[in-house]
């Protein structure tokens, strides 16, 4: 069995990148201002972009960079002058999906190397013959193929060619993404990267002489999510994913907060840590799955990669997201002479609070909250100023970047 694994973790902007990359990330994917499928994260201009490439080689992570929109014609010259601008950078792999937008970057930049949006939706391996035949160095599987399906496409590919694939996240009710709903509803494309998300609206029936008369589909008052996907989660399943010869675990997330990032790779990189330490005799440790849950998210599913998803991979009632727990504060410092941390808050917590504690490769742990100080010094009982900083004294001190959450 091939236990080479990379976690890959979003990075809608900086602050999520460097997050992504302290929690266990071994690379990075992230879009430009320009030409992401992800046009509402924070995105990267070309100065942090430079910044992020050598933040990223510092720490021995790669960071692949996404262009994976299907432009039009007048996009293209602006896109040319976008890639001149990028030359020089040491970008680890471009993201495409695009065959124009390919050439182009071949053009462009002949040494860049690159990786097969989902996007381009390969469900098979004659396509994926295709692909690597155009110089495409990994492929990332569409979501409706299943362990099987990539297993065999392995074995059709050049040794050298790479599969990704999604392990979390979020799921598009639309073939591999390309939605034209949103486009059709509100004039905001998804395949330029605009994408208002009409699958997890409330829809209902309406009959066309009968105005104003709405059914919901289900015999619920609330009506129907009918397009609502649940969230993607094979956290149980690593070797099964390793053995269908993935070697790059993906995470989507590039709009979601960096709490969540910090959360998610850490359980991940946790569970694959576990695995890659004695792969023969491996089991999998539910506190990792624990840890993941509490994060935002919706309920779970497998998609397809051992079935095609039926009912129970919907979530007919609402489109709203799981919240058990509060992102509260984060770690910024320690002063030595008066013991105290410095906190950055995120979220109101108070004084008596019981609050947990994490981070990276670090199990988390509970401290109650005894007292705490504002950044004048001055005694507070809660903190309801965002990004206020505080100095608090923790029976256990935590390091830098260590996140604090608490319980609803």
């Amino acid at each position: 069995m091939n236990t080479k694994i990379e976690l890959l973790a979003p990075a809608g902007d900086l602050e999520k990148l460097k997050t992504a990359v302290t929690y266990g990330a071994d690379a990075v994917y992230f879009g430009g201002e320009l030409f992401s499928l992800r046009s509402g994260a924070g995105n990267l201009s070309i100065e942090e972009i430079k910044y992020a490439m050598d933040f990223l080689h510092e720490r021995n992570c790669k960071g692949y960079m996404t262009i994976n929109i299907y432009p039009h014609n007048e996009d293209i010259p602006v896109l040319t002058d976008y890639l001149h601008k990028l030359k020089g950078i040491p970008i680890d792999a471009f993201i495409v999906s695009d065959p124009g937008v390919i050439s182009l970057i071949k053009q462009e930049l002949p040494d860049a190397e690159l990786h097969l949006s989902t996007q381009a939706n390969t469900t098979n391996y004659l396509t994926a013959g295709f692909w690597c035949d155009q110089g495409i160095a990994r492929i990332v599987t569409a979501r409706e193929m299943s362990l099987s399906d990539i297993k065999e496409m392995k074995t059709y590919l050049p040794e050298n060619v790479e599969i990704e694939a999604f392990v979390h996240g979020a799921m598009c009710i639309s073939y591999s993404g390309r939605c034209l709903l949103s486009n059709f509803m509100v004039g905001r494309d998804a395949n330029m990267g605009a994408c208002t998300h009409p699958c997890r609206w409330k829809y209902a029936l309406l009959e066309e002489k009968r105005p104003g008369e709405y059914y919901p589909i289900e015999e619920d008052s609330r009506g129907s999510y009918i397009l609502n996907s649940r969230d993607l989660c094979m956290i149980h399943a690593i070797p099964d994913l390793v053995d269908a010869g993935i070697t790059s675990f993906k995470i989507e997330g590039r709009m979601k907060s960096m709490y969540y990032v910090a959360t998610v790779v850490a359980a991940y990189r946790a569970a694959i840590d576990s695995f890659l330490s004695n792969s023969k005799e491996y089991v999998f440790d539910d506190k990792h799955y624990k840890e993941l849950c509490k994060a935002s998210h919706r309920k779970f599913t497998q998609g397809f990669y051992y079935n095609k998803p039926t009912d129970e991979d919907q979530n007919y009632l609402t489109s709203d997201y799981i919240r058990d727990y509060s992102f509260v504060g984060i770690v910024k410092g320690f002063d030595e002479n008066t013991g105290f941390t410095i906190v950055e808050q995120r979220n109101k917590f108070s004084v008596g609070d019981t609050i947990e504690i994490f981070g990276p490769h670090t199990e988390f742990y509970e401290e109650v909250i005894e007292a705490m100080y504002n950044e004048e010094g001055e005694e507070i009982s809660s903190a309801p100023h965002p990004q206020q900083i505080l100095k608090i004294k923790f029976q256990r001190p935590p390091d830098i970047d260590f996140i604090l959450r608490k319980k609803k």
